[in-house]
């Protein structure tokens, strides 16, 4: 089990009671929690107009973390391309970079992130990325980074050269995101690493990796296939703890995929009074086998034999442990108690990714 990286996937959740900033500092301090911890990676999703969710641009609070953390890689868990112009994202992300050399990812997803209201609204103030023209665009994203830039070729005939940033060091690593065969296939006929988003599907992981790992490009940068895998996670010191402190975002799950309007995170209380219904309970109990939720030693059993099955040596986290009211509004302590428990049994074996 010494053999499994661990990561974290952030949504920078908003629970009762909290403002964004409260949701934002809580975050803050689980990033410096991992990156003392010795995990690999640290991202942040991009989700809009979610009153659950404070995670809206990753590019801004990475930069936030850049300045608060030491060695953990930083990263998205993904942009949204499509609600972006590449060359914006691409000047974003080496800027990052600029400021933490070495310590940056780009995770690309081809999805909206939100609805489509949020999705004409995001698009309605400028070029944002054609979702047809989605490989091309990540083709142009990996150019734009490279320190040598891309080359356009005028209606003049001239060759213009365009760079994210003048005078770039390094790039960033590019990751493909995805929960489908598409992206597992565009990532490797791309050669680039690839990220499938167990936590938010968890059904077809064995087929995406096959058609990734048999199909892989090998390039200089990646001569071999790499990929991780995320999953919902809660450890606590009992198993009555954790499924305590799981059950506020089950329900929050399924409230959404029942089309109830969503609130804020319920606390650790506030689930354990909720009235669901009988569809809405159908759903916690259908999801709730392919999350880790339990006792820190069963957990990270689990976790490991997650990670050996699809033979994958990182892991990354989705800390889903809901606050008790009486737990500090600036702080997610049982967040952060997932963290350390797993640490504590699954030590990580570098405090520099690979």
């Amino acid at each position: 089990m010494t053999d499994l990286s661990l990561s974290v996937l952030d949504l920078v959740p908003v629970r009762t009671g909290q403002t964004s900033g409260d949701a934002v500092a809580a975050s803050v301090s689980l990033a410096q929690r991992a990156d003392a911890l010795g995990f690999t990676r640290y991202w942040l999703a991009e989700h809009h107009n979610m009153p659950s969710v404070a995670s809206t641009a990753p590019a801004v609070l990475l930069g936030l973390l850049a300045g608060r953390t030491r060695r953990i890689r930083l990263g998205s868990g993904g942009v949204m391309l499509p609600n972006h112009s590449p060359f914006v994202v691409a000047e974003q992300f080496a800027a990052l970079e600029a400021a933490a050399p070495g310590r940056i990812d780009l995770g690309i997803g081809r999805a909206p992130g939100s609805d489509p209201v949020i999705t004409a609204l995001l698009r309605s103030s400028g070029p944002t990325s054609d979702v047809d023209r989605f490989p091309e665009h990540v083709r142009d994203i990996e150019a734009l980074l490279a320190p040598e830039g891309a080359g356009l070729q005028l209606a003049s005939g001239e060759q213009y050269t365009v760079r994210a940033t003048p005078a770039a060091a390094g790039a960033p690593e590019v990751w493909l995101l995805g929960s489908s065969d598409y992206s597992a296939v565009l990532a490797a006929k791309l050669g680039l690493p690839y990220v499938f988003a167990n936590h938010f599907s968890g059904h077809g992981v064995e087929r995406a990796l096959d058609a990734y790992r048999s199909q892989f490009t090998p390039n200089e940068r990646y001569p071999r296939p790499r990929t991780l895998l995320t999953a919902n996670v809660v450890a606590a010191d009992t198993r009555e703890e954790a499924e305590a402190q799981a059950l506020p975002q089950l329900q929050h799950m399924a409230r959404l995929r029942t089309g109830v309007p969503l609130t804020a995170l319920d606390t650790v209380e506030e689930a354990a009074a909720a009235r669901m219904t009988e569809p809405q309970q159908e759903l916690i109990a259908s999801m709730r086998p392919r999350w880790f939720i339990g006792e820190a030693g069963d957990v990270a059993g689990r976790l490991a034999d997650f990670a050996a099955r699809f033979a994958v040596d990182e892991v990354m986290v989705s800390p889903s442990a809901a606050a008790s009211a009486a737990d500090p509004i600036d702080a997610a302590p049982a967040r952060e108690r997932t963290l350390e428990l797993l640490a504590a049994r699954l030590p990580q074996r570098s405090l520099v990714a690979a």
